[in-house]
Order: C-alpha cells, then structure tokens, then sequence
C-alpha cells in the first residue's frame, strides 16, 4: 500500500500538527513541499485537490482531506491501532467532546489570532505589529492559561488537541513572548510537549523558522 501523501510547508502550524499526528501513530507520510510564495497552491494541479487552495492536503490513495483537524481525526481513526494510539482522539463521547472544544479553541483563537499577525507581515507589509493584535494574543495566552485544569488540554493524556495547539502557540511565542511567571501553566504544558523525542524536528524548528520570518519580514518593510 502507498504511503499517504502529504501536502505540506514546515512553517505552516498546521501542517505541522498534521506531522506530528503522523509520528505520535509512526506513520510514514510521502511529504511534497508546496511553495505558498510561488503559487504553487494556486496551479491547476494543486486546485484539483483542493479548490480552496489551502495546504495541509492529504490524499490518502484516492481520500482528498483539506483541513488540518479532519485530516488528524483521520489519521488516528484510521492507523491509530495498538499501544495506546487511539487514544490521541478518543471515542468515549465526553472525552471527545474535550478534544473537540480544544480543536476549535485552536482555530477560532489561536491559529486565527497567529493569521491577523501573519498576513500584516507577509501580505500586509506592515513594518511592525500593531499593540491591538498583540494584545489580541496575550489575551489568548490568557484564555489557554485558564483553560489548562490538567496536564493537557483536552485532560490527563496527550490527544492531537495538543499537538495542534502547540503548532500554534509555539510559532508565537517567537515574536510574542509569554512570561513563565504570567503563564505557568501554559509553559509547563509546553515543556512536557517539547519532551517528545520527535518534537523539535517536526515542530520546533519550523516554529522557530516563521517566527524568524516574520521578524526579517517586518524589518524589510520597515525599509520599503
């Protein structure tokens, strides 16, 4: 059988949570790097895959899924067999109800409050970030701070909530810094995340790299 197919970018959290999905369940993907800056998700090519012209993309031999939970959701329910990996998207009803809530605080808050900043930058060419949208971001710190009742944020056990909230928080912190002492809670769930032997390649590096990105592309359209 092919391995899935993945449509991907190391700087985008959400690919990133899609990959380490696949390592959490040791799933080997085919990787294809697609290149935003170029167009490349714009070809007719990509666009047959996905008209909305957005990455992750995983075709699974012929299954089409575009949005980063759904593919998650996917991949646990399809190869999350044995030692446990099912349980990164649980099929009791009130657990999945959990991981769920968390899914879509990581989409409506944090990945969309990680965008307004983003597209300023790179869209935008705004020279710096206004104190409204960091202060947009503090303010989700803050709700991810007083949501954290447990060692994740879904509960007792890790579940692709948190790997798909860590894509997003630490892409921010690069360029929004979060005080241990303001968020104790957030900091101790990010470093028993960052305990996973994988972690750093698959999402540490990337997260540093757009932040590094963001950063280098304020400061060129300070010059513009």
């Amino acid at each position: 059988m092919p391995k899935p197919v993945l449509y991907t970018v190391h700087l985008s959290p959400p690919c990133r949570a899609v990959e380490l999905t696949a390592k959490a369940l040791g799933l080997e993907l085919e990787r294809k790097l697609v290149n935003l800056l170029a167009g490349e998700n714009l070809t007719p090519e990509f666009l047959k895959l996905n008209p909305k012209h957005t990455i992750p993309v995983l075709d699974d031999n012929g299954t089409i899924i575009s949005e980063s939970h759904a593919i998650m959701i996917y991949l646990v329910r399809k190869y999350g067999q044995g030692d446990g990996k099912d349980a990164l998207y649980p099929t009791d009803i009130v657990e999945q109800a959990r991981v769920n809530e968390a899914l879509h605080f990581e989409s409506g808050v944090l990945f969309a409050r990680l965008r307004f900043i983003t597209e300023l930058a790179i869209f935008g060419r705004k020279p710096e970030i206004p104190e409204d949208r960091i202060e947009y971001v503090r303010k989700a710190y803050r709700l991810l701070e007083d949501s954290l009742q447990s060692d994740y944020v879904a509960g007792s056990r890790m579940t692709i909530a948190d790997l798909s909230c860590i894509s997003s928080v630490a892409s921010m912190v690069g360029f929004i810094p979060m005080e241990r002492s303001e968020f104790p809670r957030v900091h101790g769930w990010m470093m028993r995340l960052k305990q996973l032997p994988y972690y750093e390649e698959i999402n540490g590096a990337g997260a540093t790299e757009l932040a590094e990105f963001i950063v280098n592309m304020l400061a060129k359209n300070a010059k513009l």
